[in-house]
């Protein structure tokens, strides 16, 4: 790995329950973005929850660095010694899946949460990936232009349900989201070109975590292949959905979430 030297990972504690978890939130949020999942299992779960490069109060990725190598070793150092269960959502559920490949011996359960991992759906559904390009194509020209701002904006409204109008946010929003929007080109070959090869035999295939692959009701097309098609390589993987919701459903529909994860949590 080529994680970033020197990189500070601020780390929030969510919930006191005695059974520990990591919890890897999606881009262009925070740690804190698993309260309300938090809240739900409170007397159940701690959640261990690392803010990502360049979000939060993390340090900001150089963009030198392999950004998920980053991602990786910043989530790894905050895990405890002893297995835990991991769950992760969009990009943050990216991560979660490379920490199951390189440390299976330190997650005790999986959880990915609409994983942008969107080689699986170029191998499996190709059309999925060409409807999704097409569909974020201002977003790849705004970052082509250099204009962050625009950029979040576009990704903002693209992936958060129901998401409220760029200007009615606060500034202190938008600005985080500015700040982080740069990961989103920087983490293309490890999404979409599978340059860490977790697809490979012997990766995601040779897995033996016990894994709940999750999705909102709503989901992007290019996202249901994805899980469909990581729930065919994975040996003990299942698929759940969460109703009502979209890509934001750890957010949008915590107490849901939070329901399914308990029933996958009391069988491993």
């Amino acid at each position: 790995m080529s994680p970033q030297p020197g990189f500070h990972t601020h780390v929030h504690t969510l919930g006191n329950g005695p059974r520990r978890a990591l919890a890897l939130h999606c881009t262009l949020a925070f740690g804190g973005a698993w309260a309300g999942v938090a809240e739900a299992m409170s007397d159940q779960l701690t959640l261990i929850a690392p803010d990502m490069p360049s979000h939060g109060k993390s340090d900001d990725w150089d963009e030198t660095s392999h950004l998920s190598d980053t991602a990786v070793a910043s989530a790894v150092g905050a895990m405890d010694p002893e297995p835990m269960d991991v769950i992760g959502h969009s990009f943050g559920a990216m991560t979660a899946l490379r920490i199951a490949v390189s440390h299976p011996e330190r997650v005790r359960s999986l959880t990915v949460i609409e994983p942008v991992f969107f080689a699986v759906a170029r191998a499996d559904a190709p059309e999925t990936i060409e409807a999704y390009e097409s569909h974020s194509a201002p977003f790849a020209r705004a970052m082509r232009d250099g204009d962050r701002e625009a950029g979040a904006r576009v990704f903002n409204s693209m992936w958060s349900d129901q998401a409220p109008s760029w200007d009615s946010l606060p500034e202190r929003t938008r600005a985080a989201m500015i700040r982080g929007v740069h990961v989103v080109p920087g983490s293309r070959s490890v999404l979409y070109d599978d340059d860490r090869g977790l697809l490979r035999p012997g990766g995601l295939d040779a897995t033996p975590v016990p894994t709940l692959i999750l999705r909102g009701a709503d989901a992007d097309p290019a996202i249901i292949a994805t899980n469909a098609g990581l729930a065919a390589r994975m040996p003990d993987a299942r698929q759940a959905v969460v109703p009502g919701a979209g890509h934001m459903a750890p957010i949008s529909h915590p107490r849901e979430t939070a329901r399914i994860w308990k029933k996958f949590l009391d069988t491993v």
